[in-house]
């Protein structure tokens, strides 16, 4: 074996089943042993961003590690906005990332670049290989590093000729250590529960707590005592819909945000952060919870949680205690123009059962998270770092790490074009992804944020930078030009009567609604 089939070998061992690549000459022989080491799907992305997002979404939809293969420094600074997703969102994830070779980095040729200093920011383990000792040792620390606390992103370095050496080592198996149960002190929070309930929120947040029977306990807690439930704006994968206890989103906006949480006495942190404004404005806060609520923290973004729970449910005697879940509602087939209603209507009655849902429809989202609670059972995956662009490459991995689900990939015009490649990976691969764009011409968020920050110009030069529209995308065209059947849509009736259609139909589809 050489160097690259040991490092192949050893994170198929250890568990790796999927390598989305965009890989270049320091990788070709890390390329050719895909050849013998058949236990990793690779899969080709026409782009970096599309890879380290495809990467994000399996992990989020299956738990398992995901790896991408890019090409030196520039190949990973292309990927690294969904690096940056993928870390807030825990997933794990290995970045293997190839270099020169060893006595080749000196003579500075042009794709030289200090490849820890790309990929430390947005990892939390950097594994250079530096010699052919470290092949086997190093590749199975970078997996046992992705699968601690929950879910990280590790970044392995890998010069070229290690890769194309023979190997003086045998692969090895990582020893990947499952994180301990959260263990805080129920004490305060079931005080707080006793108490004054009605001003207690459980706020539930990261991988350990965003699971059917953590959310589970939890709507015993709620049914028990009345408290509330809520969630982060973004999250990585939220199960919601029927069955379910229902989590209440904090509000994007700031201002709402606020009066989302100022009803709050004691806020219970199970898995979440303390919860902050996206952005700072002026005269508005960036902490959204009043000066005076009591934080409880019982368990670490990524730790698991379901010991803590059950204690917490027998601390406030819910044993018995039936979750509140979501009623089922008709809204009835929308009619008329497609507005941020009639758009949430359609989308609410046509989730398939066990269905994932990458909602990067940015302004477009803001009446889905309601609408949609009662939904048939699903999960929604959302831009947890807040980096857009990752709406089309989290449904690839989410239907790679799910392949009995449904992907729905609801994303704004803008967004999509960050990525829009990912629309030919849809296709090679023949996933089962429905995707919904909404054509509005426009960075209509931006629109929205210009106001909120107190700049308030309506220039002519300035709204250049914001809208979309001259020429305005065709993503019909560009859909059927990647091999992706698509229809344009106008009205709210055309939109629902299109996603009935799409669900039902296997494969790749794009439905461009005009608003």
């Amino acid at each position: 074996m050489n160097g690259a089939e040991v490092i192949f070998e050893t994170l198929a061992r250890s568990g790796l089943e999927v390598v989305f690549t965009n890989p270049g000459t320091s990788e070709m022989q890390l390329v050719a042993a895909l050849d013998t080491v058949t236990a990793v799907r690779p899969v080709l992305g026409l782009f970096e961003g599309v890879c380290t997002g495809a990467a994000d979404g399996y992990s989020r939809a299956c738990g398992k590690t995901a790896a991408t293969l890019l090409h030196l420094g520039p190949g990973l600074a292309n990927g690294l906005a969904n690096v940056h997703n993928a870390k807030k969102a825990g997933s794990a994830v290995v970045n293997i990332i190839g270099d020169h070779a060893t006595y080749h980095l000196e003579l500075d040729a042009p794709l030289t670049s200090d490849i820890a200093a790309v990929a430390r920011p947005m990892s939390h383990h950097v594994e250079s290989l530096v010699g052919p000792e470290d092949i086997a040792t190093g590749s199975a620390a970078a997996m046992a590093a992705s699968q601690a606390n929950g879910g990280q992103v590790s970044t392995l370095i890998v010069p070229a000729d290690l890769a194309w050496s023979t190997a003086q080592v045998d692969p090895v198996t990582a020893t990947l250590t499952a994180p301990s149960q959260a263990d805080g002190d129920i004490g305060p929070a079931v005080e707080a529960l006793r108490d004054h309930p009605e001003r207690t929120m459980l706020f539930l947040g990261g991988r350990g707590a965003l699971r059917d029977d953590v959310i589970a306990l939890a709507g015993k807690i709620q049914a028990q005592t009345g408290c509330r439930l809520g969630v982060p704006t973004f999250n990585g994968n939220v199960p919601r819909g029927q069955g379910r206890a229902a989590l209440e989103g904090t509000p994007y906006f700031a201002e709402l945000a606020v009066n989302f949480f100022d009803s709050i006495d004691t806020l219970v942190l199970i898995g979440a952060k303390p919860p902050v404004a996206f952005f700072a404005y002026p005269d508005k806060p960036s902490i959204l919870t009043r000066p005076d609520c009591h934080l409880v923290t019982l368990a670490a973004p990524g730790a698991p949680c379901v010991d803590m729970m059950t204690a917490l449910v027998d601390g406030v005697g819910a044993d018995q205690a039936a979750p509140r879940t979501p009623v089922p509602h008709d809204f009835g087939k929308p009619s008329g123009p497609i507005t941020t209603e009639t758009f949430a209507a359609a989308i609410a009655r046509h989730i398939p059962e066990n269905a994932l849902i990458s909602d990067e429809a940015i302004s477009f989202s803001m009446n889905l998270p309601q609408m949609t609670l009662a939904s048939a059972p699903h999960g929604w995956m959302s831009c947890t770092g807040g980096a857009i662009g990752q709406g089309l490459p989290v449904a690839i991995g989410a239907a790679i790490g799910a392949p009995g689900s449904k992907v729905m990939a609801i994303t704004g015009d803008g967004s999509a074009m960050y990525t829009i490649q990912s629309l030919w990976t849809m296709a090679r691969e023949n996933l089962d992804v429905i995707v919904v764009v909404v054509n509005n011409a426009a960075y209509n968020i931006l629109q929205f944020e210009m106001l909120r920050t107190g700049a308030n110009s309506i220039s002519e030069r300035a709204q250049t930078m914001l809208g979309l529209g001259d020429p305005r995308l065709d993503f019909c065209a560009m859909a059927t030009g990647m091999g992706v059947p698509a229809v344009r849509v106008d009205t709210a009736e055309a939109l629902d009567d299109a996603l009935a259609r799409a669900a039902k139909e296997p494969g790749p589809q794009l439905i461009e609604a005009m608003v």
